[in-house]
């Protein structure tokens, strides 16, 4: 791994010497913009509008616009004399419980290691949160980025999470057209909580994949090999018109079928349409909402049972 800051951790007066690295990485497919008449790719220039001149790097300075068209000018040593002090330290300022922090808050996520003779106080930390179960809420700057960060434990290793500062996160009043006082259909409200707990599972993250990066990899492997590419008409737009057919339909497609264990078992894998609409139509009720989740084998009354 590619180190991307080093610096120290610091809570209290304990001092602990640190390697930042990115614990995540960008898989998105890079594309240049080319020129379609010739195919050569089309540069970007630095170049100023009223002198009409490219620019070098070392005439470019950072500036800040206070009016239109006004800028106040900084140096690179300027901004980097501001951040001086706060660069290479991790100050944790408090503990708090990883359940307080709303997930809108995290930003990007970096591994932490012990920098130098660091060891002893790196587990010591990584320890005592880890039985304390607490978290550390700190200030960072990164590249000249100030932000807060979260710092925890992952698999033996202390992470840090780059986090917003409060300011940062627009407020929910600034969503338009959210919904108000509109009433909630208590038989659909029952089938969506149905649905909800069919497709309920603890979280793997493993099953998950980027199908749209796997499927612009394979049609740049056709189009490398000379392959026509067809492109498959686009699905019409349908709005959902009955909304307690859709749950119905939703649930009877995710509807769990039993182990087959057998010839016996198999029979009652498959059941008749008509019975599995029944079914749904029960599971619409809200008094007896486990209809729709697990069918119920078949019971012999009392009367046949008598009968034989």
């Amino acid at each position: 791994m590619h180190t991307v800051w080093k610096g120290a951790i610091s809570f209290g007066l304990v001092h602990v010497p640190v390697k930042m690295f990115s614990a995540t990485e960008d898989k998105d497919i890079s594309m240049k913009y080319i020129h379609k008449t010739c195919g050569s790719p089309i540069s970007y220039v630095r170049r100023c509008p009223a002198c009409d001149i490219d620019v070098d790097w070392e005439q470019i300075s950072r500036g800040y616009e206070y009016e239109k068209g006004k800028y106040v000018l900084f140096e690179k040593e300027e901004l980097e004399q501001l951040s001086e002090h706060v660069e290479r330290t991790i100050t944790i300022l408090d503990f708090v419980d990883l359940t307080e922090i709303d997930p809108i808050y995290f930003q990007k996520t970096y591994y932490l290691s012990p920098d130098q003779a660091g060891s002893n106080a790196y587990q010591l930390l990584l320890e005592a949160m880890k039985q304390s179960g607490k978290i550390g809420i700190a200030k960072i700057a990164i590249r000249s980025k100030s932000s807060l960060a979260a710092i925890r434990v992952m698999e033996g290793c202390l992470a840090v999470e780059t986090i917003f500062y409060p300011d940062e996160i627009r407020p929910i009043s600034q969503v338009p057209n959210l919904p108000e006082g509109i009433s909630v259909n208590d038989k659909e409200l029952t089938m969506a909580k149905l649905l909800i707990e069919q497709l309920s599972t603890p979280f793997e993250p493993d099953k998950y994949t980027d199908d749209y990066r796997e499927a612009l990899l394979q049609l740049i492997e056709k189009k490398v090999s000379g392959e026509e590419i067809r492109l498959a008409p686009a699905k019409p737009e349908t709005n959902v018109i009955d909304l307690m057919a859709a749950l119905q339909a939703s649930i009877e497609a995710v509807r769990p079928v039993a182990t087959d264990p057998g010839p016996a078992a198999s029979k009652r894998t498959r059941k008749p349409a008509a019975k599995k609409k029944a079914e749904t139509a029960e599971a619409a009720e809200p008094a007896a909402p486990t209809v729709a989740i697990t069918p119920k084998p078949k019971r012999k009354t009392a009367a046949k049972k008598e009968a034989k």
